[in-house]
Formats: structure tokens, sequence, C-alpha cells
């Protein structure tokens, strides 16, 4: 029986679907930017499931870990292991990381990859943490007022709370789209939601940075 994370999962997947063919109709390619964790998974399993022109589709993330794409912690590796699977392998996934040793070092080569991409995207599908974080906007990470702020496409996170370095899309760029959904499971992850929405310091709950535009929830228990 189809559980209640499982059937959003589903429901997303159908509207971005929906999403890209209204865009693909009128464009040659469309952009989808998609988030890490364990909640997006089977929202990733239903989408490679649909009908779609995969072939004129763009895939990226809105952040990434600075590790190998073989890792147990890469974004990339859930990217492809759960949504470039069958026809959906015939996407362009367009990773946030390259050979260099720190994502200060390669920031200008993964800004330059994203560039090139058919924006404004798509879609962009957030999550968020227990933190209120969402992308690699930590409320503890001394880049974030620079995240929040810059024209750049991309920048290189540390944050103390978190093990690995990072590197995110910023929140000017993430904008940049013309949908933005919010993909959250679980009670808690409802309370801190209500929390950000009840104020307006983004430096203590990033995903603030979000509330003002447009924005599709997508909740389940």
């Amino acid at each position: 029986m189809e559980t209640s994370r499982e059937r959003l999962a589903r429901q997303l997947a159908e509207a971005v679907a929906e999403a890209l063919r209204s865009d693909l109709a009128v464009q040659e390619r469309a952009l989808l930017v998609v988030s890490g964790g364990s909640t997006p998974v089977p929202f990733f399993r239903a989408l490679a499931t649909l009908d779609l022109p995969w072939e004129r589709i763009d895939v990226t993330l809105a952040d990434e870990r600075w590790v190998a794409e073989d890792s147990a912690d890469s974004n990339a590796r859930l990217v492809r292991e759960h949504l470039l699977t069958g026809a959906a392998a015939e996407a362009n996934f367009v990773p946030l990381t390259t050979d260099d040793a720190t994502p200060e070092q390669g920031v200008d080569a993964v800004a330059a990859r994203i560039d090139r991409l058919a924006w404004p995207a798509s879609m962009v599908i957030l999550g968020m943490g227990g933190d209120g974080h969402t992308a690699s906007l930590f409320p503890d990470s001394r880049e974030l007022g620079l995240a929040l702020s810059t024209d750049d496409t991309v920048v290189a996170v540390r944050t103390p709370s978190q093990p690995q370095a990072r590197i995110t899309l910023s929140a000017g760029r993430l904008h940049q789209a013309r949908r933005h959904v919010l993909h959250l499971n679980g009670e808690d992850k409802r309370t801190v939601l209500a929390t950000a929405m009840a104020g307006d310091d983004v430096r203590k709950l990033p995903i603030r940075a979000f509330l003002a535009c447009p924005l599709a929830i997508y909740w389940a228990p």
C-alpha cells in the first residue's frame, strides 16, 4: 500500500513533469534543479518512470558536498542512482564538483558550467533541514551573507556544523526559476517551517529567503 510520503512524491513528480512539458513546448531545453538528502529519493524514483523527452532536459543540484561522486555523501551519486535510470538516463546531468581539492578552487569552473544551462529553470525543488537551512545556506555558515546577496552563480561554503566543505547555488541563482517547490516530510519540519513563516530574520532560518516568492509546499507526515 502506498504511504503518504510515496503518494506525495508521486504527485510532485507529476507536477514536475507537467512543468517540464509545458516549457519544452516553447523552448528547446529545460532545466530542473533538485536537492539531495533522503527526502527526494521516492520523488526521484517516481519522476524517472514518467514519459518525458529526457534528452532535452538538463538536471543539476541546488548544492553539493565537496566529495568524490562515488562517495556515499555525494548528492550526485544519489541523483545518478535514483533519478537517472531507464529512459531518464538520457537527461544531461550537470554536477557541482570538479577534481580540484577545494570548492574555492573549483567554484569558477562550476559557475561556468551552470551558467550555460537553460535559465530560468523550469523548477527548483528545495529541501529544508531542522535548522532551517536550504541548499547549503546554513545559519552558522560564515558565507551565508555572501550566498544570500551575491550575483555570483555558486558559492563555496564552510560550515562549522557540517563535516565537509560544500558548494551551493546562490540564493539569487536559485530564485531564477519559473517555479519553486519546498519538499518536506515529518512533523518536526512542519514546525520549523511554521516558525520560519512567523518571522523574517533570514540569517536565523535561511529558508525564509524563499518564502516571499511563490512557493509550492509539498509536505507529508
